[in-house]
């Protein structure tokens, strides 16, 4: 089984893009975070970047309207595709995303969430 959830901020607006073949998707870059406290006890944190793809067309016409700052649940699964640029191969790894709702800072659903399966 291949599922992740994610819940954190979007850390820019959404980005609608077009294919070559005219089919429109939308990309979500979100930022999730982790804190702890270190063996002194001083206040650490990490965050982690997630790059969020939205292909299924009204959940990608929603995603779009998303704007930096927002508290969002995200889920779907991973997936890694390949890609060259300048002669080199690379590698990525993105959220092929299935489902979106948009939280208020206390994590309960906002009056405008949208759902996608």
């Amino acid at each position: 089984m291949n599922r992740i959830t994610l819940i954190g901020y979007l850390g820019k607006d959404a980005e609608q893009r077009t294919t070559r073949n005219n089919v429109t998707f939308t990309v979500l870059s979100l930022a999730t975070s982790k804190f702890w406290n270190d063996r002194n006890g001083d206040r650490q944190s990490r965050t982690e970047w997630h790059r969020c793809v939205v292909w299924l067309p009204k959940l990608a016409a929603f995603a779009a309207g998303l704007t930096k700052g927002q508290f969002v649940h995200v889920e779907g699964e991973l997936v890694s595709r390949e890609y060259a640029k300048d002669g080199v191969t690379r590698r990525v790894v993105e959220v092929r995303t299935q489902s979106i709702l948009r939280l208020n800072k206390a994590g309960e659903n906002h009056a405008g969430a949208a759902q996608s399966a």
